[in-house]
């Protein structure tokens, strides 16, 4: 196999080793950021957890080993640095997958990074602001005179980071269908055809990712079917149309073309 016929495949991992790579930095450079302000975002972080333990006159967290608190607080600083990094995070991917699209489409690519960032904030809030305050109330519920909640610093951390990831990416859905449906991967009669399956799909993906009880699984999949609706809305609106797909030939895009016609005059 001769060097050209490498060079494609190994371009393609080289792009990837160096997205990952200034992802990486992004998310290292986020953590050093963080760590000086870890106290003060633990705080903020538990703070829909103190609150409705206030409310039982019982409002302390422990932790069980000596270096739990100290971990506890290098993983927010860590989690912090991931949520800071998301806008790099989302260019990096969608420019990896960029050179899929005609040149056309390309024109949509900042608006994409920009409503990914928006809506990993928006499903991360939800969880935080609206999720987390009833949630909680509902497991503190179960406390007596003779059962106290005591939660560990390390325990409601793992828990709080991944609630509020699980929300951030769900709440991607618009995007990610919208996307499709401009790809041509999918058409809107195929998104409404389908929607009591995805529907069970919500419930079910709700029950896996939260905790086992029906209020949080319904505050879950409730958004996931709306974000379902407004995804036939953007399928509908920035699908590709018919007329669309009878102009993207390859070999019509200027790009692609250019790029034929370098390879045949190599050959």
């Amino acid at each position: 196999m001769n060097k050209e016929e490498k060079s494609p495949f190994t371009e393609h991992l080289g792009e990837l080793r160096d997205r990952l790579v200034r992802s990486f930095i992004a998310v290292g450079i986020g953590f050093v950021a963080a760590y000086f302000f870890k106290e003060k975002l633990f705080e903020i972080l538990t703070a829909p957890l103190v609150t409705a333990m206030g409310e039982n006159g019982n409002a302390q967290m422990i932790f069980t080993g000596l270096p739990e608190a100290f971990f506890t607080y290098l993983k927010v600083a860590l989690l912090t640095g991931i949520i800071l990094a998301t806008p790099v995070l989302f260019y990096e991917f969608w420019m990896f997958v960029s050179p899929g699209l005609y040149r056309a489409e390309k024109k949509y690519f900042l608006p994409i990074v920009f409503l990914s960032v928006f809506f990993f904030a928006l499903g991360s809030s939800f969880g935080y602001f609206i999720v987390f305050p009833y949630g909680f109330k509902f497991f503190l519920g179960f406390a007596n005179q003779t059962i106290h909640a005591m939660p560990s610093m390390k325990e409601y951390l793992s828990f709080a980071s991944k609630m509020l990831l699980a929300f951030g990416f769900v709440f991607e859905l618009p995007l990610v269908l919208t996307f499709m449906a401009r790809m041509g991967l999918v058409t809107v009669p195929f998104l409404k055809k389908n929607r009591k399956y995805a529907l069970l799909l919500f419930f079910v993906g709700a029950a896996l990712i939260t905790p086992p009880d029906v209020v949080t699984q319904i505050m879950m999949a409730l958004p996931l079917m709306l974000l379902y609706e407004i995804s036939i809305i953007g399928a509908k609106i920035f699908g590709k149309k018919k007329d669309e797909e009878i102009d993207d030939d390859p070999e019509e895009d200027p790009d692609i073309k250019s790029q034929a016609d370098t390879e045949n005059q190599e050959d």
